[in-house]
């Protein structure tokens, strides 16, 4: 496997609630978050939350009142500002409630609901376009993984989602992976296995996009991270923050995750 190029990056914990919380469960637990976390932490990490799209009104009215520096984000949108899509979300409307961060290409979203990789890279732009910055997600399910392809399966994801942005949006952009074999089953990637395919995906960005862009995007790992294996996974030098879906939904444990150099 080709060597990484390493560089500090700030550490970016995020929060994907999924299909949970209503509009009421997201307040409180927002609010709850903002007790349990502290400037110190703020300083040290960047947050974002992403709730249900019923959910983001209310939580950005929360965040705004309370100056609570916790980034909004969402899980999805559509490519397309506005037309007769019944069912989507339009990139400007979340643009226009302080939505700063968008999940594209979550592998639930490909598996499930038939997203191709041209989707992704239309949504990745269609985020930038609206004045937002999108998440892109990779990986491999346990068949690749068994077939030995994990490598060139997330490699391509992440060719085809970053097609046709500059070198300066992919350094802006975050890349998060998530073997498809670890989400919410409990089963996690050891941080080595992480570091590993994140590492090339590093490499992968810079072969593409050049040195610049591949030393300053920040890459994340997901799938059932937790409180007691995150640090480990943090501590490799690749790893530049989680992409967390269970263990985002109670404020402790979110809590625990945002502090995890302290654990």
């Amino acid at each position: 496997m080709a060597e990484s190029v390493s560089a500090p990056r700030r550490p970016f914990i995020s929060g994907n609630w999924k299909m949970h919380h209503t509009h009421l469960d997201a307040i409180a637990m927002v609010q709850k978050l903002s007790y349990l976390l502290t400037d110190a932490d703020y300083q040290a990490v960047d947050v974002s939350i992403h709730p249900a799209f019923t959910a983001l009104r209310s939580i950005q009215t929360v965040l705004d009142a309370d100056q609570i520096p916790i980034a909004l984000g969402a899980q999805n949108c559509h490519w397309e500002s506005k037309g007769a899509y019944t069912g989507e979300i339009s990139p400007l409307m979340l643009a226009k409630l302080n939505v700063a961060w968008v999940i594209v290409g979550h592998s639930e979203r490909r598996q499930l609901f038939g997203e191709t990789d041209e989707w992704v890279n239309r949504k990745a732009k269609a985020v930038f376009a609206a004045g937002m910055t999108p998440i892109v997600c990779c990986g491999e399910t346990l068949e690749e993984r068994q077939a030995g392809s994990t490598e060139s399966r997330c490699l391509g994801q992440v060719s085809a989602g970053l097609e046709g942005l500059t070198a300066e949006q992919v350094a802006a952009l975050v890349i998060a992976y998530e073997p498809i074999w670890a989400i919410g089953t409990g089963v996690v990637a050891t941080p080595e296995d992480a570091q590993a395919v994140i590492g090339a995906i590093r490499v992968e960005v810079g072969r593409l996009h050049g040195a610049g862009a591949a030393a300053a995007v920040r890459i994340q790992y997901g799938g059932s991270v937790k409180p007691g294996n995150i640090a480990e996974l943090m501590a490799q030098p690749d790893i530049d923050g989680a992409l967390v879906g269970g263990a985002s939904l109670e404020a402790e444990d979110f809590s625990r995750l945002v502090r995890y150099r302290l654990t």
